[in-house]
């Protein structure tokens, strides 16, 4: 029960930084590694994406009816984004997701110079696409951040934030909207397989959800309330997070941590093909 309750506050937190600009992952897969040390690695996994997918769909929801969604270039984005997540999900049995970390770190940190130097960046809602390019590029980016997301996963949100920015032209709360929408597909399309497999620990997993979805309703009315000043100044305070623990992990002692983790999941994947 202990155990249980300290979940469920990580959840909290997972879903509130989630909502706002992703990340939550960050928080909640270390937090499930530690708890249930007895659990296999795809009921940790199975068990997270039930709890992630809960606070994901409760703060999409929420943004759905406050910021105007374009689904034109959004839903064929989160279509393709459901394939290839369980795309990316396979080719673990036949890639090293460990070859990704340098250049997943050198992606992040230009992120980060960019937003930070970019003082305008993300603070206006000017859409710079026509459609039939809206829906092109939600088609190609779709699948690549679909295919990582489910090949490897840390720090889906910020990219697709920033993507969603960058390229398209939105605010940063349209953009935090538009990722939630691409979110919850990959999520889905992650959860229904580990379902099938019987690999979630609903009596972990429920209250984790409840507590998701609670922060993530907190999350979501906070950045809506607070503007796109607090959402920009969150983002940069989370990717910075994420470069250090990719840092960590790549460079640092942690490495070795985090390559036996991900050794186990294509393990696991190939037994199971």
């Amino acid at each position: 029960m202990d155990n249980i309750l300290y979940l469920c506050f990580f959840a909290f937190m997972a879903g509130f930084i989630d909502s706002v600009v992703g990340g939550g992952g960050l928080i909640q897969l270390p937090a499930l590694l530690i708890f249930l040390p007895g659990a296999s690695l795809p009921t940790i996994f199975g068990t997270g994406k039930f709890a992630g997918i809960a606070g994901t769909t409760a703060a999409m929801i929420r943004y759905v009816r406050t910021v105007k969604i374009n689904y034109l270039a959004i839903l064929p984005a989160a279509g393709a984004a459901f394939v290839f997540s369980f795309l990316g999900a396979r080719a673990l049995s036949h890639l090293d997701a460990d070859l990704l970390k340098p250049l997943i770190l050198l992606l992040l940190i230009l992120v980060a110079v960019y937003t930070f130097t970019k003082k305008d960046f993300g603070s206006l809602h000017a859409p710079k696409l026509t459609a039939s390019k809206e829906r092109l590029y939600g088609l190609l980016i779709g699948a690549t951040i679909g295919f990582y997301d489910g090949f490897f996963g840390p720090g889906t949100g910020s990219f697709l934030i920033f993507i969603f920015i960058g390229i398209f032209g939105f605010n940063f709360l349209a953009a935090s909207a538009a990722a939630k929408v691409v979110n919850v597909a990959t999520n889905l399309s992650a959860l229904l397989y580990f379902g099938y497999k019987g690999y979630i620990m609903y009596e972990v997993a429920i209250p984790m959800a409840v507590c998701s979805i609670i922060g993530s309703q907190l999350g979501t009315r906070t950045a809506l309330k607070r503007g796109v000043g607090f959402v920009r100044v969150l983002f940069l305070v989370v990717v910075s997070g994420i470069i250090l623990k990719f840092a960590y992990d790549t460079y640092g002692t942690g490495g070795s941590d985090f390559t036996k983790l991900a050794t186990s999941v294509q393990a696991w994947f190939g037994r199971k093909g």
